[in-house]
């Protein structure tokens, strides 16, 4: 255990935590945040951190069920009003009070066209102060689900964002540098001690949380956590073998087998509410990264099928994911409210078919293609496009891969700087809404509308179809929701692969709630 500073164990004392109790968890993953600004960008390798530094208003449980954060309660007083009643004695990390102005702020920040959460605030009109532990959220419709949004959207202090000229999300696209990038002031459960990109990020138990006294949840006793991303997967392994790390959220699925054989390591696993596939660009006249002139072959149906026949979905699930993985035809789990048993159902594997179907498109000696691909984002990222570079190239489809790490990888996607991509969709929200209008719906500047479409794909009886499920409730809203399904099965304006199954490792002395967002949650880690 490393040396406690003199502050940090003053600290700890307080709290009648003496340094031979203090818990420090070594961490690592293959990714680093990109960014530290709370509302920026909405990706899994940012809210796993600064969901342990910044807290939303309400909660979730370890099972994502919800429970009250920085609101002791919410209400729908009207359709169009949603009354917040705020925990009152909250402290953000540099010693502001936290109050009703800090909630308006940050709604309205998230709002900007710079945030990347505009998905979670798209119903909102605006957010008015009642008194100063009271506010009240006006949105443009009437929204059921805005809870669960705001489960995801993370307060910060007024007077802090003035000060440091951080009024509005920072602009990653822009690769805009503010303060934001490396600089935190939340009121979680830790705080940010220290920042490196790329190296090692430290957090630090804050005492004061509200949430270590909460009825009904067991705290954890880490006081320290250590975040370094290692990038190789053989490093990383080594690292918690040795005794470097503790804590690896993504272990190769090679090495489950051994790590499950070690006397001294645990391995955790379960269903992640998260799912790979891949987008086409289906909008422009002319692919920007393919040998063909004149024309987009990813616009001819009949071209996205043969993509689709000429995976073989079995062969990646066994031998690339070691079994790892529940194959899909759709775009989300069934843990998400919404999810069709009838609707999952995948065109088949059949590499004939696919070659008469690139025949009949005018395609009948194929064409050149590049395939973007994270190779340090999801499980055995790289090694899946790999795959199917190999199996479209033996239908005609002569594919090359570009796979670079999830920071450039994210900003070339973001600039619509693609053919065809990977990318996995999680779902905070946990209902089919969120996945509908960030992938499929047309990029029409409406808050939310399309914002992770970049395929640019557009239809308008899928854009109806959203516009009812973000109004309409009970059955009404579940039948729009299948007939999405049915649209997005015959379109196929994506090519589903699989939902990711996610192994956690680490010492054994290490205990923690399995979480199928893939957050670890370490205010409910132990350390023994």
């Amino acid at each position: 255990m490393r040396r406690l500073g003199l502050a940090a164990a003053a600290a700890l004392l307080a709290l009648g935590i003496g340094a031979a109790d203090a818990r420090t968890v070594r961490w690592s993953a293959s990714g680093d945040p990109n960014t530290m600004d709370p509302h920026s960008q909405n990706l899994g390798t940012v809210t796993m951190v600064l969901q342990q530094i910044y807290d939303p208003l309400i909660h979730r449980n370890a099972d994502l069920t919800l429970r009250p954060g920085l609101a002791l309660s919410w209400t729908q007083v009207e359709p169009n009003r949603w009354r917040f009643v705020l925990r009152q004695g909250v402290k953000f990390h540099e010693g502001e009070d936290f109050t009703a102005d800090d909630v308006v702020f940050s709604i309205t920040r998230a709002l900007q066209p710079t945030s990347n959460y505009g998905i979670f605030v798209d119903s909102v009109d605006r957010a008015e102060k009642v008194d100063d532990f009271t506010v009240d959220v006006i949105t443009k419709r009437p929204d059921p689900i805005l809870p669960n949004k705001f489960a995801s959207v993370y307060i910060m202090s007024k007077s802090w964002s003035e000060r440091h000229n951080a009024t509005r999300p920072q602009n990653t696209r822009q690769r805009e540098e503010m303060h934001t990038v490396r600089a935190t002031n939340g009121t979680g459960a830790f705080r940010l001690a220290s920042r490196e990109p790329d190296v090692r990020t430290v957090l630090r138990r804050n005492d004061a949380w509200f949430g270590w006294n909460e009825p009904g949840q067991t705290p954890g006793n880490v006081t320290e956590i250590v975040y370094r991303p290692i990038g190789s997967d053989a490093t990383r392994i080594a690292a918690l073998l040795s005794g470097e790390v503790d804590f690896v959220l993504d272990p190769p699925l090679q090495d489950l087998t051994r790590l499950r054989n070690a006397g001294n390591i645990r391995v955790l696993e379960g269903p992640e509410v998260r799912t790979i596939f891949l987008a086409m660009d289906v909008n422009r006249d002319e692919l920007l990264y393919s040998d063909v002139r004149g024309r987009n072959p990813l616009k001819d149906l009949r071209v996205r099928q043969a993509l689709y026949h000429a995976i073989d979905i079995q062969a990646i699930h066994r031998t690339t994911m070691r079994g790892q993985s529940i194959v899909t035809g759709t775009f989300f789990p069934p843990q998400v409210n919404g999810y069709t048993e009838a609707e999952d159902v995948r065109l088949p594997y059949d590499p004939a078919r696919a070659r008469a179907l690139l025949a009949e498109a005018g395609f009948p000696n194929g064409f050149g293609v590049t395939l973007d691909c994270p190779n340090n984002r999801y499980i055995n990222d790289e090694q899946i496009c790999q795959a199917i570079a190999a199996m479209w190239t033996r239908v005609g489809v002569r594919t090359s891969v570009k796979a670079q790490p999830l920071g450039p990888f994210f900003a070339q996607i973001q600039r619509d700087d693609t053919s065809i991509y990977l990318l996995g969709w999680g779902v905070p929200t946990l209902d089919a809404l969120y996945s509908f209008q960030s992938l499929l719906a047309t990029r029409n500047g409406a808050q939310g509308d399309g914002i992770w479409n970049y395929g640019r794909y557009s239809n308008p009886r899928m854009d109806a179809l959203v516009e009812r499920m973000k109004t309409q409730s009970g059955e009404a809203r579940m039948e729009a929701i299948r007939e999405a399904l049915r649209i997005y099965r015959e379109d196929v304006p994506h090519i589903p692969l699989h939902h990711q199954m996610i192994p956690w490792a680490m010492r054994n002395n290490i205990t923690i709630p399995h979480a199928a967002n893939n957050q670890p949650y370490f205010r409910w880690m132990v350390v023994n």
